[in-house]
């Protein structure tokens, strides 16, 4: 009978799962999720099922968050290898008999289901240079640093080739970070951002030939050059390809400071605003939050950051702080990417707002990244404990 009532509790089993979860980090999401499911409702709430499709994938990516938070940091490097082998052999079947649709080759159809493989190496990229640092700790050579921009560029070369130029840029991304937290030498850096500097400067100055009618870059696809010259000069072509950055423009500009209030924003319930539950839903929430609310949510994407940073800095291993803080510039990228674009200072590219724009596989992705800070930052709280 004794051991009847000394059987643990439910409670009782599932509390480790609890033990050493960031709070911190928990809120920031939390506060983002909020602020998403928020502007989703007043954006997509004659969409169809869009807000309770939002509300599901968050809720899936919750799921996908609390597993991956219960994986240790050392069975997290076992799965590098094998998933990046898998992520780059999925591109090059993508660019061998891959889906085509509106003339990109994204998506590959595995039998069960039709899925997007770049999205894959938005984790298994820091993962691999993770490990490959990892195992070189305390010896590494020039030479590491060339074998590990060979590992990223392969996927990048894949990916921009489908071509996606958005997935490719956040890869980049999170590969350059882990590259440069495993102590690139600045004398290597910056030559290359200066160079892009002044390539920028000379672009602006040479607009008008650059963009004349018939003009054709070389290197670039045809919307990409097309993207750029509009980025330039929307009016241009302002019911055509300028059409989203002058929208997304007036639409931050009509919010003021406190904006016009939830659910009155006439640029979005008049779909004036192209894609305004996905890729240009800050535009959205700028209209009917204004200014002060874009500063609180930006607030909240740079508590998020810094807490991400807190985290990697205190991890106990270079794989958990290359991993951690190459994660934390994923966040980074995505939320500056996507503002810059509908703010007209940078390109148009297909980047979600994290926790914010509607989308199922980023949602799942920016389960997998919170996953893998928690794990992170739970190995260190289990060990001080």
């Amino acid at each position: 009978m004794s051991a009847v009532f000394d059987k643990p509790s439910v409670f009782q089993r599932a509390a480790p799962m609890f033990q050493g979860f960031d709070g911190l980090l928990a809120f920031a999401v939390f506060l983002l999720a909020g602020a998403g499911l928020l502007i989703m409702y007043s954006s997509g709430f004659d969409h169809g099922s869009r807000f309770l499709d939002h509300g599901r994938n968050m809720l899936i990516a919750g799921a996908i968050m609390f597993v991956v938070a219960q994986v240790p940091p050392q069975r997290l490097m076992a799965f590098a290898v094998p998933l990046y082998i898998a992520g780059v052999a999925l591109l090059v079947a993508v660019a061998i008999f891959g889906i085509t649709k509106k003339g990109a080759t994204r998506w590959l159809n595995v039998g069960i289901t039709v899925i997007q493989p770049s999205e894959i190496l938005k984790i298994a990229m820091p993962l691999m240079l993770a490990w490959w640092f990892q195992k070189r700790e305390g010896q590494l050579r020039p030479l590491d640093f060339i074998v590990a921009g060979l590992l990223l560029l392969v996927p990048v070369g894949l990916i921009m080739k489908q071509p996606d130029l958005g997935t490719s840029l956040l890869v980049l991304a999170a590969g350059l970070a882990v590259i440069f937290f495993a102590g690139l030498s600045w004398k290597l850096i910056l030559p290359p951002v200066l160079l892009g500097l002044v390539g920028v400067l000379l672009l602006i100055w040479f607009e008008p030939e650059l963009c004349a009618k018939g003009v054709r870059w070389p290197v670039l696809h045809d919307y990409q050059q097309q993207r750029i010259c509009t980025l330039l000069d929307p009016t241009r072509d302002p019911l055509g390809k300028g059409f989203h950055i002058i929208q997304g423009m007036i639409a931050i500009g009509s919010g003021g400071l406190l904006g016009k209030g939830f659910m009155q924003g006439t640029q979005t319930h008049l779909e004036f605003i192209p894609e305004r539950t996905t890729d240009f839903i800050f535009a959205a929430y700028s209209e009917e939050f204004g200014l002060l609310g874009n500063l609180a949510l930006i607030a909240a994407f740079i508590f998020l950051i810094l807490r991400g940073l807190v985290i990697a800095l205190e991890a106990s291993t270079l794989f958990s702080r290359l991993l951690a803080g190459a994660v934390t510039m994923i966040f980074f990228t995505y939320a500056f990417v996507n503002m810059g674009m509908v703010s007209g200072i940078l390109p148009v590219v297909g980047v979600p707002l994290p926790f914010i724009s509607y989308g199922g596989t980023a949602m799942v992705t920016l389960g997998l990244a919170v996953g893998i800070l928690m794990s992170i930052s739970k190995a260190k709280r289990l060990v001080q404990s």
